[in-house]
């Protein structure tokens, strides 16, 4: 007659594998996540805009994004291109929409020369229109309208 279990059995031993299903679960969607992120990431453009109050972009049907560069360059939408591609571009947009709005990005490094030969070739092109892009808020240095302002030398 048997009343138990007399016989001795090894106990469990540790499991020694990872489960790999919830690791690629993971790694599938950082896939996906670097796959969407990556081109916003390369078409980001550094600038340091000026700091304004006022600065809010107004309402507007289309708009031609339009930015230089600290090193100088033109980025046209997300278009790099030198001066002559820019004039032809900027006169290729005049002409399929002339009541188009250029938001102008220049960085505070860009002389103002540049800045001004830009305006020059829109206006040139039919593009009257310009908006200055800023960033919102008071300015670093506290210089507003009335701070910080140096009078021009008289003569």
């Amino acid at each position: 007659m048997k009343f138990g279990r007399l016989e001795r059995r090894e106990a469990p031993k540790p499991m020694g594998e990872i489960n790999m299903t919830p690791l690629i679960d993971v790694m599938l969607v950082l896939l996906v996540i670097f796959i969407i992120a990556a081109p916003l990431m390369g078409s980001a453009l550094k600038l340091d805009l000026p700091k304004s109050d006022a600065a809010s972009p107004a309402p507007g049907a289309s708009f031609i994004a339009l930015s230089i560069t600290p090193e100088g360059e033109y980025v046209l939408g997300e278009d790099k291109l030198d001066a002559k591609a820019m004039r032809e571009r900027l006169a290729q947009l005049a002409q399929r929409q002339p009541d188009a709005e250029l938001r102008l990005s220049a960085d505070q490094s860009v002389p103002y020369g540049k800045v001004a030969q830009l305006i020059g070739w829109a206006q040139k092109a039919g593009l009257n229109r310009i908006a200055f892009v800023a960033e919102n808020g008071e300015p670093a240095d506290g210089t507003g309208p009335d701070k910080g302002v140096t009078p021009p030398p008289k003569r």
